[in-house]
């Protein structure tokens, strides 16, 4: 039965079905912060939850995007924005992180924070040398771990601008699908949606890509 209970600003939230992703740490985490979405400070937990997830938290804010448009679907979009800046505000600390810090903190990151490991960083350095611009931007916008290209993105010394670009691109691209395919069909495609995010994510990653090879092959 739907769950309908009282969110951002009075407006009566609906839960999204969730498919079971089993026990444990994460999944209490991802209950979490769906629970954000429950509460007056939701768009905040957003914002937070975003930023905080470009750089060293392991849960998406697309569960809580989600939940937050079913509750208001008029907002969707005024929420992906939110997701969008926050996100790549969180990246660009996350850079900073990399090109500042990383000397101090690398050994923290790869003992404690899941997905970013010296294998993965090994990993991204290579992609970084072939794509540059499209391995920052695929890394925004499909189920790769987005912390690992925007802290290793500062630690080689990526073009900032080129990085930032990238971002702001491939999650408002993300967000703003997201969002408004609920708003427009509500409930059915938030439950389609996640159900088979990651692969929706890398199947629509992999066509955007192709389309621009098949365009610039044209011209």
């Amino acid at each position: 039965m739907t769950d309908h209970r009282e969110g951002v600003e009075g407006a009566a939230v609906e839960e999204p079905s969730s498919p079971q992703r089993g026990g444990g740490p994460i999944r209490r985490l991802y209950d979490w912060v769906l629970g954000w979405a429950y509460t007056p400070y939701a768009v905040w937990a957003l914002f937070i939850l975003a930023l905080a997830e470009a750089s060293f938290f392991p849960i998406p804010p697309d569960p809580l995007l989600m939940a937050l448009c079913l509750g208001s679907p008029a907002r969707s979009l005024r929420f992906a924005g939110w997701a969008t800046g926050a996100s790549v505000l969180g990246g660009v600390i996350g850079y900073g992180i990399g090109a500042g810090a990383w000397h101090l903190l690398g050994g923290f990151f790869f003992q404690y924070v899941p997905g970013v490991t010296p294998d993965a960083f090994e990993q991204v350095r290579s992609l970084y040398d072939r794509y540059d611009f499209w391995a920052v931007f695929l890394a925004g916008l499909t189920p790769l771990p987005y912390k690992v290209f925007t802290l290793s993105a500062g630690v080689f010394a990526i073009n900032f601008p080129i990085f930032v670009l990238a971002s702001a691109l491939s999650r408002g691209l993300r967000f703003f699908v997201v969002a408004a395919l609920i708003q427009r069909f509500g409930p059915p495609v938030s439950r389609f949606i996640d159900r088979y995010f990651n692969l929706l994510t890398i199947l629509f990653g992999v066509l955007l890509v192709l389309g621009f090879l098949l365009v610039g092959w044209v011209l």
